[in-house]
């Protein structure tokens, strides 16, 4: 398949994604780009799992694309995406270096490894109307009825199930004409974590950020002027807490819901990838709990 133009680093949460990526990045003198969702945002810290510390190896920065680079509150979308990571990927080749795409958003990944020709959606006020007082699974139903590729990976609040519906009725009166990039030769190497091993670092970690003060970062980010709502938009971490914070849970209720709701959330990115693999993209995968050197040298056998 050779020769690779990048290589794409996917897995679920928790897997140990980021620390392999920058570790074979300083491997092989490279950077990194993105593929998260809600690390674009600024003040998002903890929230977003955003450990930049894992961008240090042996006292070394790697850099890093596409993270900070939004404001809380801003609709970031697939999209913008799109075009902000080609921007970053030719930036990395024109210095002569094999860029590394990291991260588990899955319908990012795919967007811009087969070149997918996206429109920039405008908002529809008048559907958005029609569906403001559906529930979420009256949301989710309506959308499973489209049959078209999109963000279905990430829908935990009835706002982002509402833009995902606006996105898919956009489609069918714009189909788009061509692509605007090309596909991606890109070897992918999957982390795959045992299921229980998921579930066990997925709690103690949310048990560690909550100790580390996710919830005052809401705080902070509410304090700022962004929306209950905005924020609630963003799902997983920011809708529970926020729902607490604004004493709509009780702390009980937030930890019990929201790690419920991530265990969900991992579930439902591997079934993305387990399709990306269906839809023709060939995904090697490698034991999450082999050591960083050994998942290296497989990883470079590959190229």
């Amino acid at each position: 398949m050779g020769p690779y133009q990048l290589i794409t680093i996917v897995g679920p949460t928790a897997s140990g994604k980021t620390p392999f990526a920058a570790a074979l990045a300083a491997e092989l003198d490279t950077e990194i780009i993105s593929a998260d969702s809600r690390q674009i945002y600024r003040q998002m810290e903890l929230g977003t799992g955003k450990d930049l510390a894992d961008y240090v190896v042996d006292g070394k920065p790697i850099p890093y694309h596409l993270i900070d680079i939004c404001d809380p509150g801003y609709k970031y979308n697939v999209f913008e995406y799109q075009h902000d990571f080609f921007r970053a990927y030719e930036e990395i080749r024109s210095k002569g270096k094999l860029p590394i795409l990291c991260g588990g958003t899955g319908m990012y990944i795919e967007a811009v490894l087969k070149g997918y020709r996206l429109l920039d959606v405008p908002q529809n006020p008048a559907l958005r109307e029609a569906l403001k007082d559906k529930t979420l699974p009256e949301l989710e139903k309506i959308l499973a009825s489209y049959k078209v590729l999109h963000n279905k990976t990430d829908v935990d609040s009835a706002q982002r199930a509402i833009r995902a519906i606006e996105i898919e009725e956009y489609y069918l009166t714009q189909a788009p004409e061509a692509n605007e990039y090309a596909p991606l030769n890109s070897l992918i190497i999957g982390i795959d974590i045992d299921r229980e091993l998921r579930r066990e670092k997925i709690s103690r970690r949310l048990r560690t950020r909550l100790e580390e003060g996710m919830v005052d970062e809401v705080k902070n980010i509410l304090a700022t002027g962004v929306k209950p709502e905005d924020l609630i938009y963003y799902g997983l971490e920011y809708k529970y807490l926020t729902l607490y914070v604004t004493g709509q849970l009780t702390y009980e209720e937030m930890i019990n819901q929201l790690e419920i709701a991530i265990h969900q959330f991992a579930k439902r990115q591997m079934t993305w990838f387990r399709g990306m693999e269906r839809r023709g993209l060939t995904i090697h995968w490698l034991d999450a709990t082999l050591p960083t050197e050994e998942k290296i040298k497989k990883t470079i056998s590959l190229l």
